[in-house]
């Protein structure tokens, strides 16, 4: 299968690529390189030993997107993972969260239904999910688009657009995979989470700290009603969220489906900084700070379906997404600017 992954060299579209080679696909990564840079796919061909063909390009832009199809095909399928993605930042830059994560969309499906794309994988956030009473999340729990963030809302008028466009394309596959909090990095050290100045998501945050390049972790509140405090969330391993990317290409029918890619067990934001500590063998600095826009107490999902249906399960723990996360930030301190 000849892959186009628009978003192909960042954190989870290079790993999705790694993955996507090493099961026999040809891939074609589409990327601004406006989060990430070109380092990247010259990893992602040193792991697999194979080629890797990178555009420089906005996927919003529908005649970039059109020269793609026409220069690089065939294409068989599109990998959408082209977004704007800290929840917080998305309250404060509503704009330009609903502007970038919909026009990607507009423009990665006409060009794909006018060259006659199999299948249209789209990158969709546990974020969606509107009554945390629902908790552990199944696809069937409440969604809605009167969400508290920006980011979250424009993930779930993805999935409007993406069902009707299917409703009308019946041949086509559409599949929506829910993620929930992609960490950790590929176990060679040579790709991981490289956000542009300084990180929205915790993970990376904690990384530039055991590294020195930040004085402390901020931790947003530890006054929510959970066991210790902080917020609970499904930390999923990156490589796992790749595979379910191959799982969802290989095993996908026609029609539009949904699947969660998490691992069903909440780990807290101390969980996590305390196992990124036994990782790098110390304790790190902290300062707990107010709660932050956005964010809510509470987010962990049921991942039944996606091995009821995908054959695909969540293996790696915490434990393991730390290790390798740290072997990346050390080996890489200023990430892909240290090559």
């Amino acid at each position: 299968m000849r892959v186009l992954l628009a978003g192909g060299a960042g954190f989870i579209g290079a790993h999705t690529s790694v993955a996507l080679l090493d099961a026999g696909h040809e891939v074609i990564l589409l990327d601004d390189l406006s989060n990430t840079s070109a380092i990247a796919a010259e990893r992602i061909a040193q792991i697999t030993g194979k080629t890797v063909e990178l555009v420089v390009g906005d996927a919003s832009d529908p005649v970039v997107v059109a020269g793609v199809f026409d220069e690089h095909g065939p294409i068989d399928a599109v990998v959408h993972l082209a977004a704007f993605k800290a929840v917080g930042e998305s309250t404060q830059k509503p704009l330009e969260y609903y502007s970038n994560n919909l026009d990607t969309t507009f423009a990665l499906l006409r060009a794909g239904i006018d060259h006659g794309i199999r299948s249209f994988v789209f990158s969709s956030s546990g974020t969606v999910y509107a009554d945390p009473a629902d908790l552990p999340f199944t696809e069937e729990a409440t969604t809605s688009v009167d969400l508290s963030n920006p980011y979250g809302k424009s993930k779930r008028m993805n999935e409007v657009v993406l069902e009707d466009v299917a409703r009308v394309h019946p041949d086509l596959n559409v599949t929506i995979l829910r993620y929930f909090n992609p960490v950790g990095a590929h176990e060679s050290g040579l790709i991981g989470e490289d956000p542009s100045g300084i990180p929205n998501n915790l993970m990376p945050y904690v990384q530039r700290v055991a590294v020195g390049a930040l004085e402390r972790v901020g931790i947003f509140g530890d006054d929510y009603d959970t066991p210790d405090g902080t917020g609970l969330r499904d930390y999923i391993h990156v490589v796992d969220l790749a595979l379910g990317h191959v799982a969802a290409l290989e095993k996908a029918q026609p029609g539009f489906a949904i699947y969660n890619l998490g691992t069903g067990r909440p780990v807290s934001v101390l969980e996590l900084v305390s196992a990124f500590e036994r990782a790098v063998g110390r304790e790190l600095p902290r300062e707990i700070l107010p709660r932050r826009a956005g964010d809510v107490a509470a987010s962990y999902c049921d991942p039944a379906k996606a091995a009821r249906e995908l054959d695909w399960v969540a293996v790696r723990t915490i434990d393991d997404a730390t290790r390798d996360a740290w072997n990346w930030q050390s080996r890489n301190p200023q990430g892909f600017a240290t090559a």
